[in-house]
C-alpha cells in the first residue's frame, strides 16, 4: 500500500484506514510506538497501555458493585 503525507497544522501525518486499524485493534486511544531502523519508518501499538486500562476499569467495576458481585458468588 502506498500513501503520501497529509498536511496536519504545521505537520505531516499518516492516514491509516478502519480495515487496517481495526486488524490491528487501534484505535483512537492506542497509544503507539514510533521508531525508525534509519532506513524505515515503525509503528507498532503499545499493548502494556491498553492492558493496564481495562486492569483499571475493570478494579474500579468490581470496587463499585463489590456487594452484588459476593452476593452473586454465593
Amino acid at each position: 500500500m502506498r500513501k503520501k503525507l497529509s498536511a496536519i497544522g504545521n505537520s505531516l501525518g499518516i492516514v491509516i484506514e478502519k480495515p487496517i486499524l481495526e486488524l490491528l485493534d487501534i484505535d483512537r486511544e492506542t497509544e503507539l510506538d514510533m521508531r525508525t531502523d534509519g532506513e524505515r519508518l515503525i509503528i507498532e501499538p503499545i499493548r502494556g497501555a491498553k492492558r493496564a486500562k481495562v486492569k483499571a476499569a475493570a478494579q474500579r467495576a468490581m470496587a463499585a458493585h463489590d456487594a452484588t458481585l459476593r452476593k452473586l458468588a454465593k
